[in-house]
């Protein structure tokens, strides 16, 4: 399993994603599932992806493909389509026709496949979008009222996300927002694992603005982490009942 969120701010967008795969207790490894689609100035787009690595893994090599095809159309690639909703329905259309493909060839052995996408795009002179792609191909989109979307093991941190993060709130703490959040789903969850892969988008920047990871000895995470530990231990002291 995994967990990814994205957010989507006035500032501009913050995607987050862990890189653990796991295909039972003794085969779990480490896979990036983030993955960047840049030409800088005109447009910018990043997608998580959260399920089946067959699934994933051929969706993004599909996109790749249809970029990399001399007779690419605005129809086809996502690096030519005219608005972010058509982005969104050439990934949704794509990851459909892989997981229908993988779910027959599964079939036989009474087995399916899924999986779903986070997509986070601007264009030039357009704004930016923030998508959860299903694994039938339909999405949905952040909104001012639900700025932020996730998908993988997702209740572990969301609470922190319910209370913190709102339109207003600046990438620094946006940052540290999807940093606490994914502390409390690797707390709680094995099958969620580091390393961590971060990037922001600032608005209008029209490229990833900054991308990180972090690796499981990661100095400023473990300080954050223990920070987070000991201001709730502190606040639950607080309370009276």
């Amino acid at each position: 399993m995994t967990y990814c969120v994205g957010l989507l701010l006035n500032e501009g967008m913050v995607m987050l994603s862990d890189t653990r795969t796991n295909a039972g207790l003794d085969n779990i490894a480490t896979y990036r599932k983030m993955f960047t689609f840049v030409e800088e100035g005109e447009r910018v787009i990043v997608i998580v992806t959260a399920g089946s690595l067959s699934v994933t893994q051929t969706t993004i090599a599909r996109l790749r493909e249809a970029i990399d095809d001399p007779d690419a159309s605005e129809e086809t690639s996502i690096m030519k389509a005219p608005t972010m909703l058509k982005v969104a329905s050439i990934i949704g259309a794509t990851l459909c026709a892989v997981r229908l493909e993988i779910d027959e060839k599964l079939a036989t052995m009474k087995q399916g496949a899924s999986a779903t996408m986070l997509v986070a795009a601007q264009r030039k002179g357009g704004p930016m979008r923030l998508f959860l792609v299903y694994p039938e191909g339909n999405f949905i989109e952040a909104t001012e009222d639900t700025p932020f979307l996730q998908i993988g093991e997702h209740k572990y941190g969301k609470p922190i996300l319910d209370r913190v993060v709102k339109p207003a709130t600046s990438l620094s703490d946006a940052e540290k927002a999807v940093l606490l959040s994914m502390d409390s789903t690797l707390r709680s969850n094995l099958s969620v694992g580091m390393p961590l892969d971060l990037c922001i988008i600032e608005k209008d920047a029209l490229k990833i603005s900054r991308m990180r990871r972090i690796e499981a000895g990661d100095e400023a995470f473990r300080a954050m982490s223990e920070g987070w530990s000991r201001a709730l231990r502190d606040g639950f002291a607080q309370i009276k009942v």
